[in-house]
């Protein structure tokens, strides 16, 4: 099954890309059409799609393998002009990190085509015990545009095994989607989850005390620096390498990321993840993550630690209709695990 599941992913690398074109609603900012009804997908359809690509292991349907990280946020000043959320208000807070593999399969080795784009989840401990929660990938942009779509594609990997006919369900996707090919061929894989910069591929509202409000999206810079490998390179690593190398790196020292804004400008899409703003947009510092430690105990940190994304929070709320459901979806996904 293994074998199986990583060849199929294998035709991630390959293949021919993109994804749907969608018009534009003038709200000030350029917003997509609602999805049409083939582009829809309700939270147990993506669940199911997700276990139709990986298979069914009573574990996370995605990001299954992975590794967790404690230590605190401290909030920028800078923050606070864009939002009146009070975990910006100033001290730091705790929070609870996870980087982990893209794919739903327990043990895929770090180096399989299916394990990029790496993820980043945050939670941070409010002052009043509420969590504010953030998933982030190794990939500025998403593959497709909707969560229906995504579906589709995952369904698609399903359906193709390597004796397969051509065209497969995954090429006949591809074609249909011609930018899946840029994300696809722009994956890279990182040396360490401490030197690759993580992007919130949604978009957020955030309102400020004043009422003005923006659209963001957040980033994740490493100070480490990012390192990211050769083909040649991730060939001679261990299955294990990513969870190994930061498990080390943090026994000698903390895992530090500066964690920003890219504020969205008059004819950036909102509602669509598979298009990037240009890098020309303002980035704003929210403020620092300093990972020191692994959890007391690490099997039940892991088991219980869900995040969700798209909840809403004074002065923050979700843009992307795709945020509404994913926190929707994780919860069955989470129920399914214990």
């Amino acid at each position: 099954m293994k074998r199986s599941v990583q060849n199929r992913f294998g035709l991630w690398r390959v293949g021919v890309g993109a994804a749907l074109v969608v018009g534009m609603i003038q709200l000030g900012l350029a917003q997509s059409e609602p999805p049409t009804a083939a582009d829809k997908a309700s939270p147990q359809d993506l669940v199911d799609a997700l276990h139709a690509a990986f298979g069914q292991h009573h574990d996370r349907a995605v990001h299954t393998k992975g590794v967790m990280a404690e230590g605190t946020f401290a909030p920028s000043k800078e923050a606070q002009a864009y939002t009146m959320a009070p975990i910006f208000a100033g001290g730091e807070l705790p929070v609870v990190a996870r980087f982990s593999l893209f794919a739903g399969v327990p043990d895929i080795p770090d180096t399989a085509a299916a394990a990029p784009p790496t993820g980043l989840a945050l939670k941070i401990q409010a002052r009043d015990g509420s969590s504010y929660d953030f998933a982030s990938d190794q990939h500025n942009g998403f593959i497709v545009a909707t969560s229906g779509e995504f579906a589709q594609f995952l369904r698609a990997v399903g359906e193709t095994r390597p004796d397969t006919p051509h065209p497969t369900p995954v090429e006949t996707f591809l074609a249909a989607h011609p930018e899946a090919k840029a994300f696809l061929d722009s994956l890279t894989s990182p040396a360490s989850y401490a030197t690759a910069t993580f992007f919130g591929i949604n978009s957020f509202k955030w309102t400020n005390a004043a009422g003005k409000s923006h659209f963001v999206r957040y980033r994740y810079v490493p100070r480490a620096g990012e390192h990211y490998l050769t083909p040649d390179q991730l060939k001679a690593q261990g299955a294990d390498y990513l969870q190994q190398e930061l498990v080390t790196r943090l026994a000698k020292g903390p895992v530090i990321f500066d964690w920003y804004a890219q504020i969205a400008e008059s004819g950036d899409r909102i509602e669509d993840p598979s298009k990037t703003w240009p890098e020309s947009r303002k980035l704003v510092k929210l403020g620092t993550f300093t990972l020191n430690r692994r959890p007391a105990d690490i099997a039940a940190a892991n088991k219980a630690y869900t995040v969700l994304p798209g909840q809403p929070h004074p002065g923050i709320e979700a843009a992307d209709p795709m945020l509404l459901l994913r926190n929707r979806a994780y919860p069955i996904s989470f129920g399914e695990r214990q």
